[in-house]
C-alpha cells in the first residue's frame, strides 16, 4: 500500500464508529489536501478497505437511515462486504472498536477538564456507562451526571466519576428482547446510486464503469419517422396560434 494510503488507513482505523472521515475533517487532522484524502479514499475503496452506503439506525426516540462509510482493516472481496450489508460476517472478523460508552468517558475531559480519564480508567468506567445505556439514558444525561457541580479542586476525577454514576442511576428497566435486523444499503462511490451489492463491484456502479446499461425488453422507443410526424403536428400548431394572434 502507498504511503499516503496507508498514513490514512491508519488513521482511519483507530477512530471510533460514528467518526465523521470526510475529507475536509480529515484534512484538519492530516498532513494532507482534500483532493489528495479524496483520492486516498478511493483508492482505499478499490483495494476493498473501504464501502460508502446507509445504514438503519434505532436511536432512543426514533429510527433512521444514517450515511455511513464502512472501513475495514483488511482488505475484502465484493462477496465479504455483500455479507456484511446482511449482517452475515461472523463477529470474530469485524474491526474490534472502541464502544460508545468508552467513548463517552474519553469525552469528558473535553466538558470538564478535571475529569480527564486515562484509558484504564475508561475501561474500568465502562460497564457502568453501558448499564446507564441499557436503562435509556441519552448520551447528555450522562455527560451532565458526573460534571454538573464539580468540587474543586477534583483530587480522583475516576473515583468521582465511578461514584456519581453509581448514585444517580436509574432503576433497571425491564423490555422483552427483539433481534436487531441489519439493513444496510451499498451506494456508488462516484454518482451515489444505491444498489445491490453485486450490482457495485470495487464499489461502483456498471454507468460509472464504463459498462453499457441494458433496455429492459418489454420497452421501446418511439420510431424516427412517428417522432418527425409529431414534430411536424407540433410545428403546424404553432404556426396556426401565431396567425391567429397577429389578426
Amino acid at each position: 500500500m502507498p504511503p499516503r494510503e496507508a498514513a490514512v488507513a491508519a488513521y482511519v482505523d483507530r477512530l471510533p464508529d460514528g467518526a465523521d472521515i470526510s475529507v475536509k475533517t480529515l484534512a484538519k487532522v492530516l498532513p494532507y489536501g482534500q483532493c489528495a484524502l479524496r483520492t486516498a479514499l478511493n483508492n482505499l475503496q478499490r483495494a476493498g478497505h473501504l464501502r460508502r452506503g446507509s445504514e438503519h439506525v434505532i436511536g432512543s426516540a426514533s429510527a433512521r437511515w444514517v450515511t455511513r462509510t464502512f472501513f475495514s482493516r483488511t482488505p475484502r472481496d465484493d462477496a465479504w462486504w455483500a455479507g456484511f450489508t446482511r449482517g452475515d460476517v461472523p463477529p470474530e472478523q469485524q474491526r474490534p472498536t472502541r464502544s460508545r460508552a468508552f467513548v463517552l468517558l474519553a469525552a469528558l475531559g473535553r466538558a470538564a477538564p478535571a475529569l480527564s480519564l486515562s484509558a484504564a480508567d475508561c475501561a474500568a468506567l465502562e460497564p457502568y456507562v453501558t448499564m446507564w445505556f441499557a436503562r435509556g439514558a441519552t448520551e447528555v444525561q450522562l455527560l451532565h451526571a458526573p460534571t454538573d457541580g464539580l468540587p474543586v479542586p477534583v483530587h480522583h476525577a475516576a473515583a468521582l466519576v465511578r461514584s456519581r454514576l453509581t448514585a444517580k442511576m436509574s432503576p433497571e428497566r425491564v423490555a422483552p428482547h427483539t433481534a436487531r435486523t441489519v439493513l444496510r444499503v451499498l451506494e456508488c462511490a462516484k454518482c451515489g446510486a444505491p444498489g445491490q451489492p453485486e450490482a457495485l463491484p470495487g464499489g461502483e456502479c456498471g454507468p460509472c464503469r464504463g459498462e453499457q446499461v441494458p433496455v429492459p425488453a418489454g420497452s421501446r422507443g418511439i420510431p424516427a419517422g412517428e417522432v418527425r410526424d409529431r414534430m411536424a403536428e407540433v410545428r403546424a400548431a404553432m404556426v396556426s396560434r401565431s396567425g391567429r394572434t397577429r389578426t
